[in-house]
């Protein structure tokens, strides 16, 4: 287990005393968590939970249902492949596919370098324009495996120009 420093700890309590007053404060906390460190590891579950008094096995029964929320880092840019019927009929298992095949992960995993996650979603409501991705909130229409290629490309050149 990886021990927190004590700035992580001290923000974590910060974070978990903007709510004190609140009835039900622990959407509010993990949200606010997982905006600060992109993930919200075991360690950081039992820091909210001594300080809030919730117990870890409820804290990360919350991390892990919802979706938005991560157990481990996220990569730079997050690509959420729409699995839904509308997208999956219209070969969004092929794009997912290409995704993993050219990063060499499956989804739910980040590459080596640390620069992508692939997630599959279940539905964005993006259905009109199926298949759909979505790059950190981009949403990209329509997507085919032709074209998988040159988005990773466009994203890598991206950080290459930073």
């Amino acid at each position: 287990m990886t021990k927190l420093s004590n700035s992580a700890v001290l923000k974590i309590t910060e974070i978990c005393d903007r709510y004190k007053d609140e009835p039900t404060p622990l959407m509010m906390i993990l949200s606010d968590i997982q905006n600060e460190y992109g993930y919200i590891p075991l360690e950081v579950q039992e820091v909210v939970s001594k300080k809030t008094g919730i117990s870890v096995a409820e804290i990360y029964g919350v991390v892990t249902f919802y979706s938005f929320f991560s157990l481990t880092p996220k990569g730079k840019y997050v690509i959420g492949c729409c699995l839904g019927t509308a997208c999956y009929v219209k070969g969004a298992q092929q794009v997912i596919d290409k995704f993993s095949e050219i990063l060499e992960i499956k989804p739910g995993e980040t590459s080596k370098d640390g620069m992508f996650t692939l997630d599959a979603l279940r539905c964005i409501g993006a259905c009109g324009i199926a298949p759909a991705v979505s790059i950190n909130g981009t949403v990209y229409p329509k997507m085919s495996v032709d074209q998988v290629s040159g988005i990773i490309n466009d994203y890598r050149n991206k950080e290459a120009n930073a």
